[in-house]
């Protein structure tokens, strides 16, 4: 079927950063590209304006001559710079959405898809398999550095420029349920690992607000708190309840022990299971270390204080309980 320019512009202005207008002119990398960077980082999506009259020409088999210069495609420097641009952000998106992952794994692999797509972009294309190989060697020759991710972009597009070719002309296109099932399947792959970290993030930031009430109350309780030990040091407070004799340094290291474990949890001495088992719980959603990539090392040592001091409270009265 006939393309028309007017509906070409008409999906250009209504969906152009997400790639309508060449998934209507059957562009199909063109538009998983704008889909992934939002028209080119709406750059690309203005660039295009001049360029439709001649794309829905070639979609409708006008001007479509046998001459291409030769069976190498002539060198664009616009091109070179698309590839190592997308190749840089979606290593980056890689490191972002994909922590847990190997960096030597997963920023090589998203970098050389990102230049693979720029170069399936028009009636151009390149082997895989020679942009991979250059972008996992030179993560390999750079790992540990800062930004790594651009000479190992820079590297693939190289060999990407190196490799180019022209796509083999009068090959059909698959039906458009078909073809938007694909992109649908792309755009997926490249929005989870964001999404996933983004709520893992959203549930870090839910903890937080949910031990700001007890941070606030405890921090009301303060002067009350230091008007009680004032007046326990200088004796103005009745006595303490009567304590079963004990004897020899195990008694006393057990009941300093259970005094460190109140303090962890932010507890009285003496608070009830509930409380002990209340705040336990709130504690280790803040102290989590995945909730605190920042301050890995400080969550690490918090979290195994929570436990000890949980199952020096919790572990007896489990066992007095059963």
């Amino acid at each position: 079927m006939a393309k028309r320019l007017l509906v070409a512009y008409g999906l250009w202005a209504l969906g152009g950063p997400l790639g309508l207008h060449h998934i209507y002119l059957g562009r199909d990398s063109h538009a998983l590209l704008w889909m992934l960077t939002l028209g080119g980082f709406g750059a690309g999506w203005l660039w295009d304006f001049w360029h439709i009259p001649g794309w829905v020409a070639t979609a409708n088999g006008v001007g479509v001559a046998g001459d291409r210069g030769g069976t190498v495609p002539a060198l664009s420097p616009l091109r070179l710079a698309g590839q190592v641009t997308v190749g840089t952000y979606f290593g980056l998106v890689a490191a972002l959405g994909l922590p847990w992952v190997p960096v030597l794994l997963a920023q090589p692999l998203a970098v050389g898809l990102g230049v693979q797509l720029v170069s399936s972009v028009g009636d151009q294309t390149v082997e895989a398999p020679n942009v991979l190989a250059a972008a996992f060697l030179a993560s390999f020759l750079f790992q540990g550095w800062v930004l790594a991710v651009l000479p190992v972009s820079l590297a693939a597009s190289v060999a990407a420029q190196r490799h180019r070719r022209y796509k083999p002309r009068g090959t059909p296109l698959p039906r458009l349920p078909a073809r938007l099932y694909h992109l649908g399947l792309a755009c997926l792959a490249f929005a989870a690992p964001l999404a996933c970290r983004g709520l893992c993030g959203a549930a870090g930031v839910l903890g937080t607000l949910l031990a700001l009430p007890r941070a606030a109350t405890e921090l009301l309780l303060l002067p009350l708190r230091a008007i009680r030990l004032l007046a326990e040091t200088l004796g103005l407070a009745g006595d303490p309840p009567p304590q079963p004799p004990t004897t020899g340094f195990g008694a006393r290291s057990w009941s300093q022990r259970q005094q460190w474990a109140y303090e962890v949890l932010g507890l009285p001495a003496g608070a009830s299971a509930e409380d002990v088992h209340r705040s336990y719980r709130e504690l280790v959603k803040v102290w989590h270390p995945d909730h605190n990539r920042q301050r890995a090392e400080e969550a690490q040592r918090r979290f195994i204080e929570l436990q000890e001091a949980y199952e020096e409270l919790g572990g007896p009265r489990r066992a007095a309980g059963g």
